[in-house]
């Protein structure tokens, strides 16, 4: 079963940085995509950046020229860099990655979630 392990939330004050990670680990044989999913109390759930094997990103504007999404190694593991948060970037960011199992089934997972509070 696949699972993802992130790390990295917190508190920070506006104009911060944090740096968070997912580690997908559990009969994989192959990740398609990794990317980060935030969701701010009241509010749906949003993609914040997406990083593909081939190493393509996609990020939402709200984000863009502050976060960077990067891989080191094999794309099971993946970094957001956050930089000069802002009060409304609060929310609990989530992984999610795609791909296919060592048995060739498909899969989509979803980590367990992790606070980013940004506070003056």
């Amino acid at each position: 079963q696949v699972q993802l392990v992130e790390s990295g939330g917190g508190l920070v004050q506006p104009g911060g940085s944090l740096t968070l990670s997912c580690a997908a680990s559990g009969g994989i044989f192959t990740v398609v995509a990794m990317g980060w999913y935030r969701q701010a109390p009241g509010k749906e759930r949003e993609l914040v950046a997406e990083i593909t094997s081939g190493g393509s990103t996609n990020y939402a504007d709200s984000v863009k020229g502050r976060f960077t999404i990067y891989r080191e190694g094999a794309i099971d593991t993946v970094y957001l860099q956050m930089n000069t948060l802002k009060p409304e970037d609060t929310a609990v960011y989530y992984c999610n990655a795609r791909g296919y199992t060592e048995y060739r089934s498909s899969f989509g997972a979803w980590g367990q979630g992790t606070v980013v509070a940004v506070y003056s």
